[in-house]
């Protein structure tokens, strides 16, 4: 719902603030006079893809930028009365953390890993509201309480490791809240969550900023989540503020390209519904490829993870239990789930980088565990991985060239002169150029440098890539640009994916079957237009009800109510004719 703002006086007031990195011939200006106003009880979101300056321009105002490597040169941001921007360190250190507060994209960097969660949320109430630590412990409890934590006395007392992605997040907020602020930044604060959670912060967001009458800064690249939250939007690009209206104006009639570009890009939950396959970005391919026949054939796997040390659970974590699919070549088999579900562990087993209990894994006709060693190696070949960090993956040291020729030497396939040449067609074939060979990791984009992870991939000539995450950490624009890469790729080359993701919208685009998976077991598998159109899993349903709609006028309602100890996991049981859905009863 739109906060009425008529007549108010802004709340905050940042007017031509510019920002630069760097020194002499290497300076950047990161920042370009930029200017917008945040009015009280409003959430303003601020997008734009990396680089655009939005993190930077909010990091600024509470004085949180590096002062050896960042300049404001320019700007002021007029708060109750006074220039943030011309503060001294401890007049700012006094408005930080009280009347303006931030949460981060990742909790876990942002929690000190050694102090308790009690300790970590009274700090600040301490410090800026002069409580004592027993009327502190209180507040803390309240607020724990407040953003949907049970049991807050034994959470308090908990180390930041001991809770999932979300319940962090919940604690980053209560932290934010605790000392009722008059703006909360939040800068990416759903990015790293999956679906159903992100729409349960969201929910949480929501309900607090009417609860304090908190006015928000929503910095994100997800224009779902700007239709579902915001207001207003500022849009920015390369450090320039290019668009700002209204949220419905924006997404109803852009006025800038790039923000139509923008919102061209964002993947769309409904738009292939009635796609029987994913679309054709391939005419007629040069060298037709044969498809269709059985590539990868899986039954019955099961892994446990087991702790050790004294206090270990003997029972251990069971990461997946009787899991089975088959895959065909030139096929996308998507995997979906909440983290903690088996998706990558499923994944990491077919490619053998982790050992099962038991179990059958057989690719193109062979046995993958009754392979030595040197058999799996070689087994490799057909089979490959793309990572949801590329930066991650990629050895820093290596040029990006030998990263792509590395594999080939391992294998065997190439040297000399066809290594170079086929290093130099890899690198034209996924879209980058001839002269990025030399290069490092560092000095690619973070769209490049999954483009050479691709390249890299492609080396061995695989017939079957896992590819995790592959887009989760790219901008809306850079991720469409590797889906289509991506989609081609296969169609020209017969590749069979199997795609591991939370982002129901890019499932849809780039699978042909889907299977969703809860607690290490598949509980619904079928055709894509079966599982996403016609769900019969509750779970599948909340999967699908949590997913933010990228138009302000059609924003998700309340999710639907699922009772975790009444999902049916028993064994799969065919609905229609190659959707089997999970049936009533535990997991045998």
């Amino acid at each position: 719902m739109t906060t009425d703002t008529t007549g108010a006086a802004p709340l905050l007031s940042v007017r031509d603030l510019t920002i630069a990195f760097g020194r002499g011939s290497r300076r950047h200006r990161a920042v370009r006079g930029l200017s917008y106003d945040l009015m009280p009880g409003e959430t303003l979101a601020i997008v734009g893809e990396s680089g655009s300056g939005k993190s930077v321009s909010s990091m600024a105002l509470l004085g949180l930028l590096p002062p050896r490597s960042a300049t404001i040169e320019a700007g002021t941001a007029h708060f109750a009365g006074r220039d943030l921007l011309a503060l001294s360190d401890g007049d700012i250190r006094g408005i930080r953390g009280d009347r303006i507060t931030m949460i981060f994209q990742e909790p876990m960097t942002s929690l000190t890993p050694v102090l308790r969660i009690g300790l970590q949320l009274t700090e600040a109430l301490v410090e800026h509201k002069g409580m004592s630590r027993a009327q502190a412990d209180t507040r803390a409890r309240e607020m724990l309480e407040l953003v949907g934590l049970d049991d807050p006395a034994r959470r308090l007392k908990q180390f930041p490791h001991e809770m999932s992605g979300g319940m962090r997040q919940r604690v980053m907020i209560a932290m934010a809240m605790a000392a009722d602020p008059a703006i909360l930044i939040a800068d990416e604060p759903t990015t790293a969550l999956d679906v159903t959670v992100q729409a349960q912060i969201l929910d949480l967001m929501r309900d607090l900023k009417t609860r304090f009458g908190t006015s928000i800064i929503l910095i994100t690249h997800d224009m779902g989540v700007v239709a579902e939250m915001a207001d207003r939007v500022v849009v920015m690009n390369k450090g320039r503020k290019v668009e700002e209206g209204p949220v419905g104006e924006i997404f109803a009639a852009p006025k800038e390209a790039y923000t139509r570009k923008l919102l061209d890009a964002v993947p769309r939950l409904g738009a292939y519904a009635t796609a029987a396959a994913p679309r054709q970005v391939v005419a007629s391919p040069a060298n037709p490829v044969e498809t269709g026949g059985r590539l990868l054939h899986t039954r019955g796997m099961n892994k446990t993870f087991r702790e050790s040390g004294l206090f270990a659970s003997r029972a251990g974590t069971a990461a997946m239990q009787d899991v089975g699919f088959d895959l065909d070549a030139g096929e996308t088999l998507a995997l979906v789930g909440e983290s903690g579900s088996g998706k990558s562990t499923t994944g990491r087993a077919v490619l053998r980088l982790l050992d099962l209990d038991s179990g059958v894994i057989e690719v193109d006709g062979v046995d993958m565990r009754g392979l030595s060693t040197a058999g799996v190696r070689k087994a490799r070949r057909q089979m490959q991985m793309i990572f949801q960090d590329p930066f991650a993956s990629l050895n820093p040291r290596i040029s990006a060239g030998r990263l792509v020729a590395e594999p080939m030497v391992i294998h065997g396939l190439a040297s000399g002169k066809e290594m170079e040449d086929r290093v130099e067609q890899l690198f034209l074939r996924v879209g980058l150029e001839a002269d990025h060979i030399r290069r490092y990791p560092h000095e690619f984009s973070g769209g490049q440098r999954q483009r050479l992870s691709i390249a890299r991939a492609l080396s061995v000539n695989p017939k079957l890539i896992v590819a995790d995450e592959p887009t989760s950490a790219l901008d809306v624009s850079v991720q469409a640009q590797v889906l289509e890469l991506m989609l081609e790729l296969q169609q020209s080359l017969g590749l069979a994916y199997l795609f591991i993701s939370h982002d129901m919208a890019v499932v849809e685009e780039v699978s042909h079957r889907v299977a969703v998976m809860r607690r290490g077991r598949i509980v619904e598998i079928g055709p894509r237009q079966a599982v996403l159109n016609d769900p019969r899993h509750p779970y599948t349903q909340a999967l699908l009800g949590a997913v933010p709609v990228p138009d302000p006028a059609r924003r998700r309602g309340a999710l639907p109510a699922m009772d975790p100890a009444l999902l049916p996991m028993g064994p799969l049981v065919e609905v229609a004719p190659g959707h089997r859905v999970a049936g009533e009863g535990a997991a045998p």
